[in-house]
């Protein structure tokens, strides 16, 4: 039989493991690098299409009119914006792109759904959860048919955003104007409960296992964390100033919070619930800011909003009144970097696609 030479076996597990080490590290540096941003431009009325790796903007199409928010299909092939409308005529569209394409596929007429406002792809299918403030909805769109094939009545007024559980069986819709939570059975469309999250109650994610659901609540300066199942209030957190948005990493590990008033990116433990870090965000704000832009009157901050988080690494910022996204590295806590992004950014989200030129 042959003897194991162990100083061989000792010395190819030196070389092996190193070299597994940094072929996973160099995988997920290329992954940092493919694909884009997309941004949704209100004072600009069209959408961006930023390439991720260098800041660059590939393509600009047109919206409606003050688009929103931003949400990419499971696969990346589509992009759709909601058409909020201004604050004198509400709108009532999506606008639906093909990213590999980099052109404009079909406009969805909501009819009398006005006021759409963010999404939320159904996994596996062509169906995506809308807002609609206007008409205090949920709505269920078949993007493919291009029309709405279920309408859930949220009882509430300015039902602004919109979270799911991973498993799409229960979607949860905060109220800013009552502070309330939406609860709805996704497969009987039946509304559940509704669960008192606190004031101004906007930015809203549900950890990727599916256990709780985190709710911001901008008036109040507090996170509520509220289980998934049971609809108990498991705790409220600080968070100042202002959290308005609020996106899990993909590992569930951080939960970010963007806070438009004192301009800077909250960064959450989730396993302690404590505040790690409080990032501020830097881009300059232009001069001869438009009065009449949202949140104006926050004074000295870019206004973040808009947060996507692509991979457990990085997470890009949407600033309103900088006219900028601001990229963050979540291993340093730092910004590295900032690009522009049309006129007040806010709705933001990703794709590893990238438009064909």
């Amino acid at each position: 039989m042959c003897k194991l030479n162990t100083s061989f076996f000792f010395l190819m597990v030196a070389v092996i493991l190193p070299l597994s080490f940094f072929t996973a590290c160099s995988q997920n540096e290329k992954a940092q690098k493919e694909g884009v941003i997309i941004v949704a431009s209100k004072s600009g009325d069209d959408v961006y299409f930023i390439e991720r790796a260098s800041g660059e903007t590939l393509l600009v199409l047109p919206t409606g009119r003050e688009p929103h928010e931003v949400e990419v299909s499971d696969d990346g092939k589509i992009a759709v914006v909601t058409n909020y409308g201004d604050r004198a005529q509400p709108g009532n569209t999506l606008s639906v792109y093909g990213v590999a394409e980099g052109k404009l596929l079909k406009t969805i007429d909501l009819g009398e759904h006005t006021r759409p406002h963010a999404m939320k792809w159904i996994t596996g299918t062509t169906t995506l959860l809308v807002t609609a403030e206007g008409s205090h909805h949920l709505l269920v769109v078949d993007v493919e048919q291009g029309e709405v094939v279920k309408a859930m009545y949220t009882d509430q007024p300015v039902s602004h955003m919109v979270a799911a559980t991973p498993c799409m069986t229960r979607a949860f819709v905060p109220s800013i104007r009552t502070g309330n939570v939406s609860v709805f059975d996704l497969e009987s469309g039946e509304l559940l409960a509704q669960v008192y999250s606190g004031e101004g109650a906007e930015g809203v994610d549900v950890h990727p296992d599916g256990h709780e659901v985190w709710i911001t609540n901008r008036a109040s300066n507090t996170i509520t964390v509220i289980d998934t199942q049971s609809l108990e209030v498991l705790a409220i957190l600080p968070c100042a100033d202002f959290p308005i948005r609020a996106r899990f990493s993909p590992d569930g590990k951080y939960f970010l919070v963007s806070n438009a008033r004192s301009g800077d990116i909250a960064v959450f433990d989730t396993g302690e619930r404590v505040q790690i870090a409080a990032i501020k965000l830097t881009p300059p704000v232009p001069e001869g800011m438009d009065a009449d832009r949202y949140f104006a009157d926050f004074e000295d901050t870019s206004v973040p909003i808009g947060l996507v988080v692509p991979d457990n690494y990085t997470a890009y910022v949407a600033n309103t009144r900088s006219d900028a996204v601001s990229v963050i590295d979540l291993r340093t806590m730092e910004i590295t970097g900032h690009f522009a992004a049309g006129q007040e950014p806010d709705g933001i989200h990703f794709s590893p696609l990238r438009p064909k030129q």
